[in-house]
């Protein structure tokens, strides 16, 4: 092993909590590029990096927001394998889909990179060589498994076995997706190559490893003692276990023919590893889109880097890319990593392999003009600070009792009513018309500007939410408690108040819901004919004056009924069948062998049930009087939950007849009916076939 000590202690540049920013940098995690992206994905970063992002622009703030494809790894390699294909050819294919939903979806990128370009190896090499030349990494040689007919190094993935707690075939090298155990490949039973199905060897290779325990008096200064008040408790107490545990070295270079090249002499077929390679995407996307002025973005103490992740990235961004980070020197460190967790779909968890989950693509298709109905369930239901989950009826519901019948019918009406009684334009209103009440109203309204901002501030997305929502109730009240359409004939004069305010409310709403719902506010904009508004202006009481026309009413949300939400369930059934069909059924091991003789001790007969009732005080018995040719016996059985008494009289079975008695719940029960269980654990009788009579012996 060769190492040199680096200097952990040098001076990174460091935003101080509570100052001003002068700018932010904002990163959502790169989605692999070897699927679409999903309903998951979005609850758990997009959704709400993007109002973030639009709130501060809103708000007139330096902001640049940074996504991309994460373009790198072992699975886009073993998927190219699969289709015969190139992982480029993988790659493009998905980043182009994942972009163009994006785009369609809203979500506001000022740039959406890709891990595959040039200027992010130049930038990834750079950043490595930069800590090599340091000294900042450890090299160590070790055994590794080896294809020898392929001649390359297997990485995890590419190595399964019988995995060693639960004796499942096909575990991976790093898991078990049959009982969820974090393995590694010598911990497999019978390791194969998923490439030429071989037994590997184990061979000498070398690689390099940032030794992360030597940060962890870094970490415990800036996380757990600089950060314990202001990140959330998920994320704070993940990254406390990891550090509480002890830290130890991790290799940044991997043996493959995929990712960016290690920048050394004589390490040709060695990449950097995909969790060291990916973050530094930020870093040159914002490159790639400011290449003169990229520096401030990253360098500068007075910019605010926030990460927006799920759950499962949080070691990546708050303990290893910092390390990174800290190890380099020149870069600022995240001043918050708002990490939500996962979204679960009609009580299950999302799975992209057994097509579980709501396709972001798809769902386009499918409900068309509908971006923001989607981006209003899963900031709704987010999954802050726990698993949460998405159901059709719930999508359903929120859109026709909220968006529709509380946001819409609020802003339909008023426009709907203005263009009846006053031509379309917004009511001329003296200021001495407005009453008490009204104020008080106006007051309410322009207090929710700052309501909002200090749950966005917060990184509250579902709070700041529900407040929009707030606004848009306090407006549906005023205009239902006052009634203008019964009181035109006797007070036009008092009608037009009402319908000014409410005027105003609706303004209020197309500023105030833009990080949220931006296809509204766009819609609701060209209705009141309203510019593109900063969000302080939602301070001001008045952003209608009197005299301005209004365009036609507009229905900004639409009824979602039964039918299309039912086309969605059958779509997920449809994939639960094909699981089922797919599945590969799991058996218990083969027990120990017995010998012949012992074999031929068992006399096994046909029999025909004759009566059956319930055990009671039981689930599971029936009690069985079975025919055997031989005799009228009592059976004990535990099928109970699987057939009714009903099913099974006269029903011919296979019994092991010469059982010892044994007494069950009171009753004798003299053998034992065979019977089988299938994958999902229903249990099945063994049948004789038709010819066989009752008293044949089995042999």
């Amino acid at each position: 092993m060769n190492s040199q000590h680096a200097d952990v202690e040098n001076t990174t540049p460091v935003f101080e909590p509570g100052s001003t920013p002068e700018r932010y940098t904002i990163t959502s995690a790169l989605p692999y590029a070897n699927g679409p992206v999903h309903i998951g994905h979005l609850a758990g970063v997009y959704v709400p990096a993007d109002i973030y992002a639009r709130y501060l622009r809103s708000r007139g703030r330096d902001v640049i927001f940074i996504g991309g494809s994460d373009e790198h790894g072992v699975p886009i390699t073993i998927q190219a394998r699969k289709r015969h294909t190139t992982p480029q050819a993988i790659v493009d294919q998905y980043h182009a889909l994942i972009k163009d939903s994006f785009e369609k979806f809203g979500i506001s990128f000022d740039i959406y990179s890709r891990t595959s370009t040039r200027i992010h190896a130049q930038t990834a090499s750079a950043f490595f060589k930069t800590l090599y030349d340091k000294g900042c990494f450890i090299e160590k040689t070790s055994l590794q498994y080896y294809d020898e007919e392929n001649h390359q190094f297997l990485a995890d993935r590419y190595i399964t076995g019988t995995c060693p707690h639960c004796h499942s075939e096909g575990a991976y090298g790093d898991q078990c997706e049959k009982c969820g155990s974090a393995l590694s490949p010598d911990e497999l039973i019978d390791p194969r190559s998923t490439i030429s199905g071989n037994r590997p060897v184990k061979k000498e290779t070398k690689h390099w490893y940032l030794p992360l325990d030597r940060y962890e008096d870094f970490l415990r200064k800036w996380i757990l003692e600089g950060h314990k008040d202001d990140w959330k408790t998920n994320v704070y107490g993940q990254c406390k276990s990891w550090i509480d545990q002890g830290l130890l070295p991790r290799a940044v270079t991997r043996d493959l023919d995929w990712g960016v090249p290690l920048p050394l002499p004589d390490t040709e077929g060695k990449v950097l590893y995909v969790w060291f390679d990916a973050p530094i995407g930020y870093i040159s996307a914002t490159k790639e889109l400011k290449p003169d002025a990229w520096e401030k973005y990253w360098k500068d103490k007075k910019t605010k880097l926030v990460h927006f992740i799920g759950k499962d990235n949080i070691v990546f961004h708050c303990i290893i890319f910092p390390c990174m980070l800290k190890a380099e020197g020149s870069y600022v460190l995240p001043d918050n990593v708002p990490a939500n967790e996962f979204l679960n779909l009609e009580g299950e968890k999302i799975s992209t392999s057994k097509n579980w989950a709501v396709w972001l693509h798809e769902y386009l298709e499918d409900f068309p003009g509908k971006q923001d109905v989607l981006r209003y369930v899963l900031t709704a239901n987010a999954p802050e600070t726990k698993d949460n989950d998405f159901t059709w009826k719930d999508f359903q519901a929120r859109n026709n009792n909220e968006l529709l019948a509380v946001f819409g019918n609020f802003v339909n009406r008023t426009v709907v009513l203005t263009h009846k009684y006053f031509e379309g334009k917004v009511p001329e209103v003296p200021d001495p018309a407005f009453t008490e009440t009204d104020r008080e109203y106006l007051r309410e309204m322009c207090a929710y500007p700052e309501k909002i901002a200090a749950s966005l501030e917060a990184y509250r997305f579902r709070e700041g939410l529900n407040e929009l929502m707030n606004l848009a109730r306090l407006g549906n009240k005023y205009l239902t408690d006052n009634e203008p359409w019964k009181l035109f004939k006797s007070d036009p004069e008092r009608v037009k108040v009402i319908l000014n305010l409410s005027l105003q409310i609706a303004a209020h709403l197309a500023v105030l819901c833009e990080p949220f719902l931006p296809f509204t506010a766009k819609k609701l904009c060209g209705i009141l004919d309203l510019p593109k508004l900063p969000w302080d202006e939602a301070t001001r009481t008045c952003l209608l004056e009197g005299g301005h026309p209004l365009n036609p009413a507009e229905f900004l949300f639409e009824k979602i009924e039964d039918e299309a939400i039912q086309k969605q369930m059958d779509k997920l059934e449809e994939a639960k069948k094909a699981n089922r069909m797919q599945a590969t059924p799991r058996y218990e091991p083969q027990k120990a062998s017995v010998n012949f003789e012992d074999f031929g001790k068992m006399d096994l007969r046909v029999a025909r049930i004759t009566a059956a009732e319930k055990v009671a005080k039981t689930k599971k018995l029936l009690k069985l009087t079975l025919e055997t040719g031989l005799d009228t016996r009592t059976v004990v059985s535990g099928i109970a939950e699987c057939y009714t008494p009903e099913e099974v009289i006269g029903k011919k079975v296979c019994l092991l007849a010469n059982l010892e008695p044994k007494e069950l719940k009171g009753i004798l029960s003299h053998g034992m009916i065979l019977m089988s269980e299938n994958p999902d654990g229903k249990l099945c009788f063994v049948e004789p076939s038709p010819e066989a009579e009752v008293g044949m012996q089995i042999r």
